[in-house]
Protein backbone atom coordinates (compact mmCIF):
# COMPACT_ATOMS: atom_id res chain seq x y z
CA UNK A 1 0.00 0.00 0.00
CA UNK A 2 0.80 3.40 -0.82
CA UNK A 3 0.71 6.43 1.23
CA UNK A 4 -0.68 9.43 0.00
CA UNK A 5 -0.84 12.77 1.99
CA UNK A 6 -3.20 15.87 0.29
CA UNK A 7 -3.29 19.17 1.66
CA UNK A 8 -6.13 21.93 1.41
CA UNK A 9 -6.33 25.68 1.45
CA UNK A 10 -9.71 27.24 0.45
CA UNK A 11 -12.54 29.47 0.18
CA UNK A 12 -15.02 27.69 2.79
CA UNK A 13 -18.57 26.34 1.13
CA UNK A 14 -20.68 24.09 2.24
CA UNK A 15 -20.21 19.96 1.28
CA UNK A 16 -16.62 20.59 0.88
CA UNK A 17 -15.74 17.28 2.74
CA UNK A 18 -18.26 15.35 0.61
CA UNK A 19 -17.10 16.33 -2.73
CA UNK A 20 -13.38 15.58 -1.55
CA UNK A 21 -13.68 12.64 0.07
CA UNK A 22 -15.79 11.55 -3.32
CA UNK A 23 -13.22 12.45 -5.36
CA UNK A 24 -10.42 10.81 -2.89
CA UNK A 25 -12.41 7.35 -2.77
CA UNK A 26 -12.60 7.37 -6.76
CA UNK A 27 -9.05 6.83 -7.41
CA UNK A 28 -9.59 3.75 -4.95
CA UNK A 29 -7.92 6.00 -1.34
CA UNK A 30 -8.54 5.00 2.01
CA UNK A 31 -9.00 7.79 4.02
CA UNK A 32 -6.59 7.07 7.38
CA UNK A 33 -6.81 10.16 9.12
CA UNK A 34 -8.58 13.53 8.53
CA UNK A 35 -7.68 17.31 9.86
CA UNK A 36 -10.15 19.55 9.16
CA UNK A 37 -10.68 23.49 10.40
CA UNK A 38 -12.85 26.48 9.34
CA UNK A 39 -11.47 30.20 10.04
CA UNK A 40 -14.98 31.74 10.45
CA UNK A 41 -13.77 35.18 10.45
CA UNK A 42 -11.69 34.87 7.15
CA UNK A 43 -13.99 32.11 5.43
CA UNK A 44 -11.63 30.09 4.93
CA UNK A 45 -11.31 25.75 5.45
CA UNK A 46 -8.58 24.15 5.67
CA UNK A 47 -7.40 20.37 5.64
CA UNK A 48 -5.02 17.71 6.18
CA UNK A 49 -5.77 13.95 4.65
CA UNK A 50 -3.54 11.03 5.18
CA UNK A 51 -4.39 8.21 2.44
CA UNK A 52 -3.26 4.68 1.79
CA UNK A 53 -3.92 2.79 -1.46
CA UNK A 54 -2.57 1.70 -4.67
CA UNK A 55 -0.18 4.47 -6.17
CA UNK A 56 -1.70 7.19 -8.34
CA UNK A 57 -0.29 10.85 -10.31
CA UNK A 58 -0.59 13.53 -7.84
CA UNK A 59 -0.93 15.83 -10.41
CA UNK A 60 -3.89 13.84 -11.63
CA UNK A 61 -5.39 13.87 -8.18
CA UNK A 62 -4.83 17.55 -7.66
CA UNK A 63 -6.28 18.72 -11.21
CA UNK A 64 -9.58 16.51 -10.35
CA UNK A 65 -9.61 18.04 -6.37
CA UNK A 66 -9.42 21.71 -8.15
CA UNK A 67 -12.12 21.28 -10.48
CA UNK A 68 -14.41 20.96 -7.09
CA UNK A 69 -13.18 23.54 -5.03
CA UNK A 70 -13.93 27.41 -5.09
CA UNK A 71 -11.17 29.16 -7.14
CA UNK A 72 -7.91 30.37 -5.83
CA UNK A 73 -7.68 27.01 -3.75
CA UNK A 74 -4.57 25.86 -2.92
CA UNK A 75 -4.13 22.06 -3.36
CA UNK A 76 -1.16 20.18 -2.54
CA UNK A 77 -0.51 16.50 -2.98
CA UNK A 78 2.17 14.40 -1.48
CA UNK A 79 4.38 17.57 -1.30
CA UNK A 80 8.23 16.83 -1.55
CA UNK A 81 10.08 15.01 1.77
CA UNK A 82 12.43 15.49 3.09
CA UNK A 83 12.45 18.99 3.62
CA UNK A 84 15.91 20.48 2.94
CA UNK A 85 17.17 23.04 5.90
CA UNK A 86 19.49 25.66 6.31
CA UNK A 87 20.36 26.65 9.69
CA UNK A 88 21.53 30.17 10.36
CA UNK A 89 23.78 31.11 13.51
CA UNK A 90 25.50 33.14 15.77
CA UNK A 91 27.98 31.43 18.92
CA UNK A 92 24.81 29.93 20.88
CA UNK A 93 25.38 26.18 19.82
CA UNK A 94 22.08 24.68 22.41
CA UNK A 95 19.54 25.19 19.37
CA UNK A 96 21.98 24.10 16.52
CA UNK A 97 23.44 21.29 18.92
CA UNK A 98 19.87 20.02 18.79
CA UNK A 99 19.19 19.92 15.37
CA UNK A 100 22.62 18.02 13.94
CA UNK A 101 22.21 15.18 16.63
CA UNK A 102 18.68 14.86 15.25
CA UNK A 103 19.53 15.34 11.80
CA UNK A 104 22.68 12.96 11.98
CA UNK A 105 20.63 10.17 13.38
CA UNK A 106 17.66 10.85 11.25
CA UNK A 107 15.27 11.85 13.65
CA UNK A 108 12.94 13.74 11.60
CA UNK A 109 11.75 14.95 8.23
CA UNK A 110 14.19 16.80 7.45
CA UNK A 111 17.77 17.28 5.95
CA UNK A 112 20.21 20.12 6.48
CA UNK A 113 21.53 21.42 3.68
CA UNK A 114 24.07 23.54 5.44
CA UNK A 115 24.92 25.89 8.49
CA UNK A 116 25.65 29.64 7.94
CA UNK A 117 27.11 31.67 10.70
CA UNK A 118 28.14 35.61 10.89
CA UNK A 119 30.78 34.16 13.39
CA UNK A 120 33.34 31.16 13.50
CA UNK A 121 32.73 30.23 16.70
CA UNK A 122 30.11 27.07 15.41
CA UNK A 123 32.31 26.46 12.06
CA UNK A 124 34.30 23.32 13.76
CA UNK A 125 31.45 21.50 15.52
CA UNK A 126 29.11 21.82 12.15
CA UNK A 127 31.76 20.21 10.30
CA UNK A 128 32.11 17.45 12.75
CA UNK A 129 29.09 16.68 11.49
CA UNK A 130 30.19 16.09 7.44
CA UNK A 131 27.86 19.75 6.85
CA UNK A 132 28.93 22.76 5.16
CA UNK A 133 29.49 26.00 7.24
CA UNK A 134 29.96 29.05 5.56
CA UNK A 135 31.05 32.39 8.06
CA UNK A 136 29.17 35.29 6.48
CA UNK A 137 30.66 38.08 8.76
CA UNK A 138 28.08 41.22 9.32
CA UNK A 139 30.44 43.36 10.75
CA UNK A 140 31.74 46.99 9.07
CA UNK A 141 29.02 46.15 5.85
CA UNK A 142 25.67 47.36 4.95
CA UNK A 143 23.09 44.79 5.69
CA UNK A 144 22.02 44.48 1.85
CA UNK A 145 25.43 43.37 1.20
CA UNK A 146 25.80 41.09 4.47
CA UNK A 147 22.01 39.53 3.33
CA UNK A 148 22.79 39.35 -0.34
CA UNK A 149 25.71 36.99 0.09
CA UNK A 150 23.80 35.14 2.64
CA UNK A 151 21.53 34.44 -0.33
CA UNK A 152 24.19 33.92 -3.01
CA UNK A 153 25.38 31.45 -0.52
CA UNK A 154 21.67 29.35 0.15
CA UNK A 155 21.61 29.30 -3.59
CA UNK A 156 22.41 26.33 -4.85
CA UNK A 157 21.26 24.73 -2.26
CA UNK A 158 18.12 25.44 -2.47
CA UNK A 159 16.46 24.57 1.21
CA UNK A 160 13.02 24.48 1.83
CA UNK A 161 13.10 26.13 4.92
CA UNK A 162 15.45 28.47 6.93
CA UNK A 163 15.80 28.13 10.35
CA UNK A 164 17.48 31.02 12.46
CA UNK A 165 18.90 29.32 15.61
CA UNK A 166 19.33 31.98 17.78
CA UNK A 167 21.05 33.82 14.60
CA UNK A 168 20.32 37.05 16.88
CA UNK A 169 20.33 39.45 14.14
CA UNK A 170 17.03 41.62 12.29
CA UNK A 171 16.53 40.42 8.72
CA UNK A 172 15.35 42.88 6.17
CA UNK A 173 11.77 42.96 4.37
CA UNK A 174 13.40 42.45 1.44
CA UNK A 175 14.81 39.14 2.61
CA UNK A 176 12.09 37.77 4.17
CA UNK A 177 9.77 38.76 0.99
CA UNK A 178 12.54 35.55 -0.33
CA UNK A 179 11.08 33.21 1.70
CA UNK A 180 7.88 33.94 2.86
CA UNK A 181 6.93 31.88 5.60
CA UNK A 182 9.66 29.78 5.34
CA UNK A 183 11.63 31.02 7.71
CA UNK A 184 11.16 29.80 11.22
CA UNK A 185 12.50 31.75 14.61
CA UNK A 186 12.65 30.73 17.99
CA UNK A 187 12.55 33.37 19.85
CA UNK A 188 13.81 33.05 23.89
CA UNK A 189 10.25 34.88 25.12
CA UNK A 190 6.34 33.59 25.65
CA UNK A 191 5.01 36.08 22.52
CA UNK A 192 3.87 38.63 22.70
CA UNK A 193 5.50 39.35 26.36
CA UNK A 194 8.83 40.74 25.85
CA UNK A 195 9.66 40.65 21.88
CA UNK A 196 12.87 42.10 21.09
CA UNK A 197 15.97 41.77 22.76
CA UNK A 198 17.18 40.83 25.95
CA UNK A 199 13.90 39.64 26.79
CA UNK A 200 15.15 37.74 29.73
CA UNK A 201 16.91 40.52 31.40
CA UNK A 202 12.93 42.09 30.57
CA UNK A 203 11.34 39.24 32.49
CA UNK A 204 14.10 39.43 35.49
CA UNK A 205 13.07 42.95 35.86
CA UNK A 206 9.17 42.24 35.60
CA UNK A 207 9.63 39.28 38.44
CA UNK A 208 7.46 36.75 36.03
CA UNK A 209 6.95 33.54 37.59
CA UNK A 210 6.67 31.70 33.85
CA UNK A 211 9.28 32.02 31.12
CA UNK A 212 9.05 30.47 27.92
CA UNK A 213 9.80 30.15 24.14
CA UNK A 214 8.00 31.04 21.03
CA UNK A 215 8.79 29.31 17.42
CA UNK A 216 7.23 31.27 14.99
CA UNK A 217 7.55 31.98 10.88
CA UNK A 218 9.95 35.55 10.42
CA UNK A 219 7.92 38.35 8.90
CA UNK A 220 8.68 42.15 8.20
CA UNK A 221 7.56 42.64 12.11
CA UNK A 222 9.80 41.78 14.83
CA UNK A 223 8.85 39.25 16.43
CA UNK A 224 5.09 39.40 15.29
CA UNK A 225 5.13 36.37 12.56
CA UNK A 226 2.82 33.63 12.79
CA UNK A 227 3.48 31.45 15.91
CA UNK A 228 4.07 27.64 14.87
CA UNK A 229 4.38 26.77 19.15
CA UNK A 230 5.31 27.49 22.60
CA UNK A 231 5.73 26.48 25.69
CA UNK A 232 6.74 27.92 29.37
CA UNK A 233 7.96 26.45 32.85
CA UNK A 234 7.36 27.88 36.08
CA UNK A 235 10.64 29.95 38.06
CA UNK A 236 10.53 31.92 41.50
CA UNK A 237 11.96 34.85 42.85
CA UNK A 238 14.66 33.47 43.58
CA UNK A 239 16.10 32.77 40.30
CA UNK A 240 19.01 34.93 38.55
CA UNK A 241 18.89 36.22 35.22
CA UNK A 242 22.06 33.43 34.02
CA UNK A 243 19.24 30.97 35.83
CA UNK A 244 16.71 31.83 33.60
CA UNK A 245 18.82 32.33 30.91
CA UNK A 246 20.20 28.40 31.34
CA UNK A 247 16.32 26.86 31.92
CA UNK A 248 15.04 29.03 29.28
CA UNK A 249 17.82 27.01 26.88
CA UNK A 250 16.19 23.78 27.25
CA UNK A 251 12.75 25.01 26.32
CA UNK A 252 14.22 26.49 23.19
CA UNK A 253 15.57 23.91 22.04
CA UNK A 254 12.24 22.01 22.73
CA UNK A 255 9.87 24.20 21.12
CA UNK A 256 12.36 24.70 17.91
CA UNK A 257 12.97 21.14 16.98
CA UNK A 258 8.70 20.74 17.70
CA UNK A 259 8.71 23.64 14.99
CA UNK A 260 10.91 22.03 12.99
CA UNK A 261 8.68 18.87 12.56
CA UNK A 262 5.42 20.57 12.73
CA UNK A 263 6.33 22.55 9.30
CA UNK A 264 8.46 20.02 7.70
CA UNK A 265 5.84 17.31 8.41
CA UNK A 266 3.15 19.58 6.37
CA UNK A 267 0.65 20.06 9.63
CA UNK A 268 1.00 24.17 9.61
CA UNK A 269 -1.34 26.27 7.50
CA UNK A 270 -1.06 29.82 7.51
CA UNK A 271 -3.78 32.07 7.74
CA UNK A 272 -3.15 35.77 8.24
CA UNK A 273 -0.63 36.23 10.67
CA UNK A 274 -1.34 33.01 12.58
CA UNK A 275 -1.46 29.32 12.19
CA UNK A 276 -4.11 26.47 11.96
CA UNK A 277 -1.62 23.19 13.22
CA UNK A 278 -2.83 19.49 12.52
CA UNK A 279 -1.08 17.53 15.29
Amino acid sequence: MNSTLILIQCRDKIGLVSQIAKVIVSYNLNIDAMHQYVDEGEFLFFARFECSGPATDSGIIRDELLKHLPEQAIVKVNPPSPKKLAILVTKEYHCLGDILTRNFFHNTDAEVCCVIGNHTDLKSFTERFSLPFYYIPHQERSKEDFESEILNTLSPHQPDYLVLAKFMQILSTDFVSRYPNRIINIHHSFLPAFAGGRPYHQAFVRGVKLIGATAHFVTESLDDGPIITQQTITIDHAYTVAEMVRAGQEVEKTVLNKAIGLVTGDKVFVSGNKTIVFE
